[in-house]
């Protein structure tokens, strides 16, 4: 085995150390030649085996197509999953889902140039009219939003057509049954996983890192539930990125830096005067650029 070369997909994080699906066969866990390798879930890699050590190590990461990052407390950005074709974001009518978080999801998702789409599970229970209001104006603008029930497979079907042929992280807050619903679809299906040594005690999820679900019509990367997600620092101008309405019209503006908050002739504070662009992601948006603010000030970026 000494001397060969392989490329691969990491389909399990373990802090240092990995497991790689080969891309001539099988899966092997693998050490990280340098600390400063980030991997996650996604990430095409080179592993190799060099003289006298019969342990295959990762060697180089390969260029990435996207990566689905968040923000931690500090503002560092931390990633999740990479090379992704969607992001499912799971919710649920109990708990009780807070749409904001839905929608930082969502921007989080366009940072990165990944499709979205909203998964609402636990369709087997009865809902109030107002607990999922909130969906209709993410339906307006175009978001694909599927109703299913883990536990009695409503729906099922119609998700598995709108996850096949892709790798899909899901995502969501905790409690809103995404372990049960990763269950029902991936059936027989198993972590693409190897044994790893645990002398070190790195037999375990040390990162958020995402692991990989592969099942014969596509992948799911599983990222742990949250209670939050902030997506990662962008500059102010840049976070209306995340809400395509809003910045579909903010060439209307009068200053082209606007930020649509308290500058005269705002195009889009005119929208939403009018209904026309829906309040509440307005003030999610106001919300989103505050917090990107704080962060920002934690990170030191305002020096």
């Amino acid at each position: 085995m000494t001397g060969q070369t392989d490329t691969g997909c990491v389909v399990e994080s373990y802090g240092r150390r990995v497991v790689v699906a080969r891309s001539e066969s099988g899966s092997v866990a693998c050490k990280l030649k340098r600390r400063d390798l980030d991997l996650v879930a996604g990430d095409e890699v080179r592993i190799a085996v060099s003289a006298g050590d019969d342990e295959w190590t990762v060697i180089e990461r390969l260029p990435r197509k996207n990566v689905f990052c968040r923000s931690d407390s500090r503002g560092r950005s931390e990633s999740l999953a990479a090379n992704l074709d969607q992001l499912g974001v799971v919710i649920a009518p109990r708990p009780a889902c807070d749409p904001f978080i839905v929608d930082r999801y969502l921007a989080g998702a366009e940072q990165a140039g990944i499709a979205a789409l909203l998964i609402c599970n636990k369709q087997d229970l009865p809902a109030d009219s107002d607990d999922l209001s909130f969906l209709e104006p993410l339906r307006a603008i175009g978001l694909p939003v599927v109703a299913v029930s883990a536990r009695t497979g409503t729906g099922l079907d119609e998700l598995v057509a709108r996850l096949s042929g892709r790798r899909s992280l899901l995502a969501g807050q905790s409690g809103v049954g995404k372990s049960s619903l990763l269950n029902a679809l991936a059936g027989e299906a198993v972590r693409a996983t190897g044994h790893l040594s645990t002398g070190s005690g790195e037999g375990r999820h040390t990162t958020v890192s995402s692991a990989i679900l592969k099942t014969p019509w596509g992948e799911i990367a599983d990222s742990p539930g949250v209670r939050d997600y902030t997506p990662p620092l962008a500059p102010s101008r840049e976070v209306q990125r995340g809400y395509p309405e809003i910045a579909a019209l903010a060439s209307g503006c009068r200053f082209p830096d606007c930020l649509h908050l308290r500058e005269p002739q705002c195009a889009v504070r005119t929208a939403v005067d009018s209904a026309a662009i829906d309040a509440r992601r307005y003030e999610s948006y106001r919300r989103l650029l505050n917090l990107n603010r704080q962060l920002e000030d934690r990170r030191g970026w305002g020096a």
